[in-house]
């Protein structure tokens, strides 16, 4: 079993082409309150001159920050990348488009040292948009105090990435990220709400994520098929998180999930991705439960696609869902 350092935060920042965000996320991280911390700025590849930042990064602050370079596989690669080089007790992801407030790792590492029982914290987040304005209130559900992740994280992810701080006991026992290249965080963090983890709440602000022009893999065509690949295969992964956890198939939080799961089968099919629409379609019968199950709609929608196929009833389908209130 691995052995972390008493009281050290491992902030990990992946990056991939982005020099003056990486700067910013970096000081961010420099300027927080507490000690002692360790960054690890993981350079997932990048074609232009944010590697040498980030070797400027480590020279100048050469006692905190540990740079690692790596072939280009995405941001899930890319963090456990860091995690893997990290020694904390706890955890900080941190990504290179997003800001750490001055006091987080203070107010969430008390929050966990006074409550031995919680696997992680988490705070208000807040949002920037591209054009400098904030958001009102707190982003998402970061304002609201959940005991556990579980349920809830099937609705879909409340917070951002910054948003929690981790026990690295607990990411350790969560095992790697996957190479997803999209939902990677909520396919982690369904992982983790898996194991049942207590959540401590601080009513503070304690990050900011922010909307920019540059290249994010979180906006895209949602009929693209290799964003629709790959988010199939996370729903999958979630949905084994979820019945790991015993989660009641009757609950609205899988209801939800079950509807998600079924439109998106819908979606995989009209791109032509049969596999994906059968297996997910499946799925989300299962999700279901025994009576929702053999419901109209899935009977109706499997008799569809056994006859013209699955790429002609997806298309089907997802022209009748722009006509639906």
């Amino acid at each position: 079993m691995r052995q972390f350092t008493s009281g050290l935060v491992s902030v990990i920042v992946p990056v991939y082409n982005r020099p003056a965000m990486l700067r910013e996320a970096v000081e961010s991280a420099l300027a927080q309150t507490y000690r002692p911390i360790e960054i690890v700025i993981v350079d997932d590849g990048s074609t232009d001159d944010t590697a040498s930042v980030a070797e400027d990064l480590g020279r100048t602050n050469k006692d905190i920050i540990k740079v690692v370079h790596r072939l280009n596989g995405g941001p899930g690669q890319a963090r456990e990348t860091g995690r893997q080089a990290a020694q904390g007790e706890f955890i900080q992801y941190l990504d290179s488009d997003d800001l750490l407030l001055r006091q987080k790792l203070e107010i969430q590492v008390r929050g966990l040292n006074s409550n031995p029982d919680c696997g992680a914290a988490y705070g208000k987040t807040r949002y920037r948009y591209s054009d400098g304005s904030v958001a009102h209130g707190a982003w998402k559900g970061s304002g609201v105090r959940v005991a556990k992740m579980f349920p809830s994280f099937l609705l879909g992810r409340w917070w951002d990435t910054p948003t929690p701080l981790y026990r690295s006991a607990l990411c350790e026992e969560a095992g790697p990220w996957t190479n997803l290249k999209l939902e990677e965080d909520w396919e982690y963090d369904c992982r983790i709400a898996a194991l049942g983890v207590r959540l401590h709440y601080s009513d503070e602000f304690v990050a900011e994520v922010r909307d920019h022009a540059n290249h994010r893999l979180c906006k895209g065509d949602a009929i693209d098929r290799v964003r629709l690949t790959e988010r199939a295969r996370a729903h999958k992964l979630i949905f084994s998180h979820a019945e790991r956890a015993l989660i009641d198939e009757a609950s609205s939080e899988m209801q939800h999930f079950a509807r998600e799961l079924f439109l998106l089968a819908r979606q995989c099919g009209a791109a032509g991705l049969a596999e994906e629409a059968r297996t997910l379609f499946g799925l989300s019968r299962h999700a279901s439960g025994a009576e929702h199950s053999r419901g109209i709609d899935f009977l109706l929608y499997g008799l569809g696609a056994r006859l013209v196929g699955w790429r002609a009833m997806g298309r089907l389908a997802c022209h009748l869902d722009r006509f639906r209130p």
